[in-house]
Formats: structure tokens, sequence, C-alpha cells
């Protein structure tokens, strides 16, 4: 098996990036959903858009907050769900 390129390894992590804006601004977009959920999907989705940061930490940043949303009490389930699929693209993440 061939070892990736860091060029790969950065269009991997881009990818998932991409995958997860999108679906935090799905969340953030739906009006189901509380606004202090929305509030922090929005910030995890700054966090990941840091381009002074590496992907490693942005992930890890954007991580942080999703877990912290994934515990909250009032998470609809389908944005519980939502917050679950994000958090497995941004775990892939590796420097």
């Amino acid at each position: 098996m061939p070892r990736q390129t860091k060029t790969s390894k950065a269009a991997e992590a881009q990818k998932a990036i991409d995958n997860t804006v999108y679906m935090l601004d799905l969340i953030i977009s739906d009006n189901q959903v509380p606004r202090n959920i929305r509030r922090t999907a929005d910030e995890a989705k700054t966090a990941l858009q840091n381009a002074k940061e590496t992907p490693a930490v942005r992930a890890s940043n954007a991580i942080s907050l999703l877990d912290d949303l994934s515990n909250d009490p009032n998470c609809p389930v389908h944005t519980r769900t939502q917050i679950y699929q994000a958090l497995s693209h941004l775990e892939t993440i590796q420097d």
C-alpha cells in the first residue's frame, strides 16, 4: 500500500472539513434546533474555517465544541445524529 503524500492528506482533510461545514450549515439553518445549539454549531464552523491553524487543530477545536453539543439534553435527536456524523468526519483528520 503506497504512502500518502502531504498533498493528498491535506486534500482529504479539506474534503472532510468541507463536508462537516456543510453539515453544520444544515444545523445552523434548521429553525427547530434550539438557539444555543445553532450558536455553538456556528462557532464550530468558524473554528473549522480558521486558516491560521492546521487542519488537525481546527478539527480538534470543532470536535471539542461538537462533543459538548452532543451531550446537551435539549438537542433534538435528528440534530444529535447530524452532530455524530460531523464528528466521525472530523476524527479522520490527522497531521
